[in-house]
């Protein structure tokens, strides 16, 4: 299991947040520390992601593991990644670490905050949260969850939402291909959708989140 470790600048950046809401998800969130800092800055944020079934030392282990995991990911899609936002890898590698820390630290002293669960069933009423992020899952594993998966797991992100939706990339995994059924999937949607240029870029061409308003 690769359980990845974001930054709170990352989420900035990928999700162009410029304020925070009252209260946040964060769909699929494995070891980010973006629930810790935004916890800290008087937000009701929640993670919630299959690996917090793991007792707390598998996790802090599977955690630790995924780190130069991630890293050899970047390295053998070389030409698939740019640096203009990090700087250089050992940027990526420090915030990287920094996340993992802060994740740790937060998910010991606050395990209510940590939820086990996947899409497309989570385990949140109707309007739970003002925004719902959800990062590095729908579309990037276009190849694997298909056309009806990810239909079903956008309508799930709704549900649990009272007003906004961001996913991002909008690539694949790899080589960055683009999602053949984005348009048709956007079409299936009973809102209003819009993609929106963010300020980050990593993957090649994925500079781009889909935002969901009801």
């Amino acid at each position: 299991m690769l359980v990845t470790s974001r930054s709170y600048a990352e989420y900035e950046a990928m999700f162009d947040l410029t304020e925070l809401p009252d209260s946040i998800l964060d769909c699929c969130a494995g070891g980010s520390s973006f629930t810790a800092e935004a916890a800290a800055r008087g937000v009701d944020a929640v993670a919630v992601d299959q690996a917090y079934e793991l007792p707390t030392p598998e996790l802090v282990d599977t955690v630790r593991r995924s780190l130069p995991q991630g890293a050899q990911i970047v390295d053998q899609h070389a030409a698939s990644f740019v640096w203009h936002w990090y700087g250089d890898p050992g940027r990526k590698d420090d915030l990287r670490i920094e996340a993992a820390d802060r994740f740790l630290q937060d998910v010991t002293t606050a395990p209510d905050r940590y939820v086990a669960g996947s899409l497309p069933e989570l385990p949140f009423e109707d309007g739970r949260f003002d925004l719902v992020l959800c990062s590095h899952l729908l579309f990037t594993w276009a190849e694997t969850y298909g056309f009806e998966w990810h239909l079903a797991a956008l309508k799930e992100l709704v549900r649990v939402s009272r007003s906004e939706v961001r996913i991002f990339p909008l690539v694949q995994q790899g080589a960055g291909e683009p999602v053949p059924f984005m348009q048709e999937l956007r079409a299936a949607l009973p809102v209003r959708s819009e993609i929106r240029k963010v300020p980050y870029e990593f993957q090649v061409g994925a500079d781009q989140m889909l935002v969901l308003n009801k």
